[in-house]
């Protein structure tokens, strides 16, 4: 690959530069990066249902928070991905040190930092649900197929999000010792899986429930 890979960032990369970078075998942008932007584009998606969509007075205000949290969102997103790349940069370097204490010691930081990048992101995809629920029951009805993709986005986020802090609290384990020992001196990210599970449960309630107005030849 012609770019460095630190060069290559979600902020300021073609997606085309960008996709290139995810497709060699660096690890850095990964699947975590990935679950950031697909958070991106839930968040995009959103901005842009919210921004066509027409309401009463009463909810105009709604509304446009709706639209300004998405669009923040976005941003937000972007940067948690390129986080994410720099915490995989050092869990690869980590595992690539030689066996003994000293790299026990930054296999178990480096997982640890990877879980929290992770958890930072499937919070901030767990707070983006409540947005595109309204805009499945209120948003405008000839936008209701780009609401669906936008849930399909976020779920692969919440999903992503999900695998890695499950994987990389796993990690902790590598030293020696058992996973109920890493529950114990982790509770929150342990939570954070389980908070990340009843979340894809949520979402996949609230496409299956605008499905049949976005897919309407399933029914035929």
């Amino acid at each position: 690959m012609d770019d460095d890979a630190d060069d290559v960032t979600t902020q300021r990369s073609t997606v085309d530069d960008w996709t290139r970078a995810l497709a060699e075998s660096t690890g850095s942008p990964g699947g975590g990066a990935g679950t950031g932007v697909m958070l991106a584009i839930a968040a995009s998606l959103t901005s842009m249902v919210a921004g066509y969509t027409e309401t009463d007075h009463h909810r105009r205000s709604e509304l446009a928070n709706i639209h300004a949290r998405a669009h923040s969102l976005r941003e937000a997103a972007l940067r948690l991905a390129d986080e994410d790349a720099s915490a995989s940069q050092a869990f690869g370097a980590a595992f690539r040190l030689e066996p003994g204490p000293e790299r026990d010691d930054a296999i178990h930081q480096a997982s640890v930092n990877a879980a929290k990048s992770s958890a930072v992101l499937g919070d901030r995809a767990i707070d983006a649900i409540a947005d595109l629920g309204w805009l499945a029951a209120n948003g405008n009805p000839a936008l209701v197929a780009d609401v669906v993709v936008a849930f399909g986005a976020l779920r692969a986020a919440v999903s992503g999000a999900r695998t890695n802090v499950s994987f990389d609290l796993a990690a902790l384990t590598k030293a020696g010792g058992a996973l109920e020992q890493v529950r114990e001196q982790h509770p929150v990210l342990w939570a954070t899986v389980e908070r990340l599970t009843a979340a894809l449960d949520q979402i996949d309630g609230l496409t299956a429930g605008i499905d049949h107005r976005a897919a309407p030849t399933d029914n035929v």
